[in-house]
């Protein structure tokens, strides 16, 4: 069995005011998506990266690859419209067996844990697919600018990446979508509407999404040298 590690990298960085992409921007001398790649070269579990791109950031993705080493970066692939597409493409670009496992994990959450990766990994070895999530530990609200209603949180999750699947289960997943044009906020999404039972694995709030300004900060800050 292998696990191939799937990095989609296409987003435009629209929300941070800055002409490169959040994934590219250097923190501490460092782009966002090396603290990212660096995670999955180091997991001995992981066997191949691909990344999927934006083509004017090809270039840049080669240098990243060869200034940290990341030997396992096996294929740069263009991206597509959507997040959903540039997965698609990225999976469709591999040679791989039906129970091998895919992960998906977001280029800008640079701190996901070697514990959790390697956790949603042995959970889809026995269950087909796996999504991390934190639960939910603030009160919900519903509205626009004031309340409608509330959310009970007892059973509500905040969903993560990575995302853990078989190859057969995301691959029959995202071509039941592609048919029926439906784009998807993840791929767990997708694979639960195929069918599919998706098991809850544990999460962090370290584990978050850089997608502002605030969250740029708050990276820049845990990964100062002191």
């Amino acid at each position: 069995m292998k696990v191939f590690a799937i990095i989609p990298s296409g987003g435009s960085g629209s929300r941070m005011n800055n002409l490169l992409p959040k994934q590219y921007i250097r923190i501490n001398g460092k782009e966002i998506i090396a603290y990212t790649l660096e995670v999955f070269q180091k997991c001995d579990l992981i066997d191949e990266i691909i990344i999927s791109a934006n083509k004017d950031y090809f270039d840049l993705l080669l240098t990243i690859k060869n200034n940290y080493s990341f030997s396992k970066i096996s294929k740069i692939v263009e991206g597509g419209e959507e997040r959903q597409h540039s997965v698609f493409n990225a999976l469709k670009s591999i040679n791989a067996k039906n129970d091998d496992l895919i992960v998906v994990h977001d280029a800008v959450r640079p701190l996901l844990s070697i514990g959790i990766l390697t956790n949603a990994i042995d959970t889809t070895k026995r269950s087909g697919s796996a999504v991390v999530a934190v639960k939910a530990k603030d009160t919900l609200i519903k509205g626009t600018d004031s309340v409608l209603s509330y959310i009970d949180r007892q059973d509500v999750y905040y969903a993560q990446t990575p995302q853990v699947f078989r190859y057969k289960i995301l691959l029959e997943a995202m071509n039941k979508a592609e048919k029926e044009n439906f784009i998807g906020t993840d791929e767990s999404m997708l694979a639960y509407r195929a069918g599919h039972k998706v098991d809850i694995v544990s999460g962090s709030s370290l584990n978050f999404k850089i997608t502002n300004e605030e969250d740029l900060l708050i990276f820049e800050k845990m990964t100062q040298k002191s």
